[in-house]
């Protein structure tokens, strides 16, 4: 398999020499782009790229602007880069679909850190999949384990979704998400675990990243089946599967 193809999207020229550096040396393929308007005729991003850093700040078009243009034709992993104090952009770059989002000044080590955490998502099945309940992994047209509740499916050995034979369209994150609460529906899963197993981080304070992706999931799946709730927020630890009429 190829080194993994990064598109730096940032103006900061510096910035992305230094950080093309030190991924390239780290066996990835780094491209860089100064502005935004570029990826707006870009027709394939996926089939040129692996992972897309976006800078929020830019002269012209800004991230905040792209990533729904990005959204609207591609589902390649995006990590949104902000300013230190940026947490309300944070927060909005997530709700538009950002995989994860990474402040300025970037540390190289921990951007690629943030880098290789999203293309696992992506590479592999669910790290989870081997524990599918056994009520719940049979398919109606397939052997292939399976997840399956009140006509949302889920096949985490070629990570797809589907809400009443409809494509689910999920970000790694939110496929991941899914996986792990319908595994242990009518259980607790705290925020903590949910961190740690799918963003492949410590849940810190103030770190508002999970709720933005459990609430986005809610979102696609009530878009296409609003009479079910699907999950429940337990304030102060965590999120229940419950799938039930609302």
């Amino acid at each position: 398999m190829g080194s993994s193809r990064i598109l730096l999207v940032d103006d900061d020229v510096e910035l992305c020499q230094l950080l093309q550096e030190y991924l390239e040396g780290h066996g990835l393929d780094v491209s860089m782009i100064h502005q935004g308007e570029p990826i707006l005729d870009m027709a394939d991003l996926e089939a040129s790229y692996d992972l897309i850093c976006l800078d929020i700040m830019m002269p012209g078009i800004s991230g905040l602007t792209l990533l729904p243009a990005i959204r609207a034709k591609s589902n390649i992993p995006v990590i949104m880069v902000t300013g230190r104090g940026d947490d309300i952009d944070r927060v909005v770059g997530l709700e538009m679909g950002a995989d994860d989002y990474i402040a300025k000044p970037c540390n190289p080590r921990e951007l690629l850190a943030r880098i290789n955490a999203v293309l696992r998502r992506i590479e592999r099945p669910s790290p989870v999949q081997q524990n599918t309940s056994p009520s719940n992994n049979k398919s109606p047209t397939t052997s292939e384990p399976s997840l399956e509740v009140q006509g949302l499916v889920l096949f985490p050995g070629r990570r797809e979704a589907l809400l009443n034979n409809e494509p689910l369209q999920l970000t790694g994150a939110e496929f991941d998400i899914l996986v792990i609460l319908m595994q242990q529906q009518g259980q607790v899963v705290s925020k903590a675990e949910l961190t740690e197993k799918v963003l492949h981080r410590e849940l810190t304070r103030y770190d508002r990243s999970m709720d933005v992706h459990v609430s986005r999931v809610r979102q696609k799946l009530s878009t296409l089946q609003p009479e079910i709730e699907w999950i429940k927020t337990v304030r102060g630890s965590g999120y229940i599967f419950v799938a039930v009429k609302a």
